[in-house]
Order: C-alpha cells, then structure tokens, then sequence
C-alpha cells in the first residue's frame, strides 16, 4: 500500500515557531465546543423573538453551519485536539460534538486516520467523495437540491430502513444495530424536546434543531467536501497538494467554513496541529514563500466553478 508523503516540521519551522504552531490548550477547544452552541441558540432565539421569513432563514443557515462545527470539532477531537488530556478530549468530541449531530468519534477516528495515512492514494477511503469531480453544473446542482430539501438527510437516515423494506439488508440484527449506534443521538434529540417543551417552544426542536440539521447543514458539508479535496490528484506525490486550503471571507466562515477548517492543506501537512493554529501556520509557510506550491484558492464560489466544469454531453 502506497502510503502518502509527509513533511518533517522542522525542515520548514525553526523549534520556536513549531513550538507555537503543535501548542495544546486545555481551553481553547471548550471554548469553540461553547461558542457553537451560543451560536445555536442565538440563532434559534433570534426567530423566536423576532418571527419572520427573514429571522427563520438566518436561523436555519446559522444553525446548520454550528451544527456542520460541532462535527468540525468531532474531527478536532480525533487528532487529540480538543484538549490534552485524551479522556477529558474523548467525551467531550463524543458527547458534546458528535452525539447531538448523529456522529460517534469512535467510529469516525480509525476511518479518519485512514484516510490521513493514505491521503490521495488508491488506498484513501474518502477518495469516492471527490471521484465525481469534475461534474456537470445541473449534476452539481441537482446535488444540491437533494441535499436542502431533505432527501440526502434522510437517506443517511434512514436508508437502513428503506434497504430492509426491499429486502437489501439480510438480518433483523442489522437494523438493531443501526438503532443502537443511533441511540445517542436519539437521547440528545429527546432531551432537546424535553428542555424546549418544558419552555412550550416544543416546535422549535423541528423548526429550529431537525430543520437546519435536514437542510442547511448536509449542503455545507458537501461544500465543505468539494473544497477539500475534489480536483486533486489521486497518487499526488507531493504533500502539499493533498488537500487544498480554500481562502475564507467572514461570511463564509459563518455559513460555509467555521473553525478554521477551510485551512486544509495545512492540516494534511501537520495533521494534530490544533485547528486554531492552522491560520498561524499559513501565515508562517506564507512569509517564507511556500504557500506557492499549495494547492489553494481564492474562495469557494471558486471551487465549486471548477468543480462543476465539465461539459454537459451532447
């Protein structure tokens, strides 16, 4: 198995500027895990008190994106990120980031790391998500539609449920443990019903938490898929092409791209740097000029032209 191409850190940092660069936080990830979830219910609180057409769309986009951030820092959890101590990482990333999202850090960790080991390569389990690229605009845009209205969420679902119905899935026992790994998600779920109904807002859990989750949150993540990887080069022999880092403008980082994780080169390149040093790190590779052999781009409006240049077939 080809295993990707790694840079050393030293032979492009002196110690003192790596030392700043891999620097751990006991708080910085509680911070982001918390920043998410005020974001959440601002935005929730924001169509509440103001109810409008307006007010509801903000709130679904800002919801979706915080709910795209706590799996963002799910994945910061999985390079041991979040905080030093690994236990204290652990539950945070598996109970306060994945859970609430349908996620489980410890199913996600091992593929993840996989895909780091294997980057770009035949072996990359996450090269069937940038495979279509380059594809037609309506093929892109069809895409898109599935995911905001709800048919990509719900075949992630439930498409467990929908193989059983056509005789796809061989055993009852299957589907038991669908539900089981879905059981987290399901307490978090019932819990946020619980809390908002306790405040007669019991509709909020659906307007406000299942909607953005169904919608907003299944497109950004396909951006955010599309930006990282479609377009770059399977086998690519150089590390700093295994991942391109996509320049982000504040609303962006609001809907599209939050916790830095449009950086992405950079965290191909030093994959258990915190994600709030990705930009110091960009910043240093830029003053010594390597940023130029970086896969990179300008914005994702960018991204997504290229991504969807292929000529329809006559």
């Amino acid at each position: 198995m080809a295993v990707a191409t790694r840079v050393k850190p030293q032979d492009l940092f002196t110690p003192d500027e790596w030392t700043r660069i891999s620097a751990r936080s006991s708080w910085r990830g509680v911070a982001m895990i918390a920043h998410a979830w005020l974001v959440i219910i601002a935005a929730g609180a924001l169509f509440v008190l103001f109810p409008n057409p307006l007010t509801y769309l903000i709130a679904v986009m800002l919801i979706g994106a915080r709910q795209l951030g706590l799996a963002i820092l799910m994945h910061e959890a999985a390079h041991g990120g979040l905080h030093p101590n690994l236990k204290i990482n652990d539950w945070l990333g598996e109970w306060l980031c994945a859970a609430p999202v349908g996620a489980s850090l410890a199913r996600y960790r091992p593929y993840h790391l996989t895909h780091h080991k294997y980057a770009q390569q035949a072996e990359d389990p996450d090269l069937v998500l940038s495979a279509p690229f380059p594809t037609t605009a309506v093929s892109l845009r069809r895409k898109m539609i599935r995911d905001l209205t709800g048919q990509t969420f719900f075949k992630q679902r439930f498409g467990f449920l929908l193989g059983k119905a056509k005789g796809d899935t061989p055993k009852g026992a299957i589907v038991a443990g669908e539900v089981a790994r879905q059981t987290p998600f399901l307490l978090w779920n019932l819990g946020l019903l619980a809390a908002l109904s306790a405040f007669g807002l019991w509709w909020a859990w659906l307007a406000l938490w299942i909607v953005p989750m169904a919608t907003w949150f299944p497109l950004v993540t396909r951006l955010r898929n599309i930006a990282e990887h479609a377009l770059v080069a399977k086998d690519e022999p150089d590390p700093f092409r295994h991942a391109r880092t996509t320049q982000a403008n504040w609303i962006e980082r609001a809907l599209i791209a939050p916790y830095h994780v449009n950086f992405h080169a950079e965290h191909h390149m030093f994959m258990h740097t915190p994600c709030w040093n990705l930009p110091l790190a960009h910043r240093l590779l830029e003053a010594k000029g390597l940023t130029k052999g970086m896969l990179t781009a300008p914005g994702y409006a960018s991204v997504l032209k290229a991504a969807a240049s292929k000529p329809v077939a006559a």
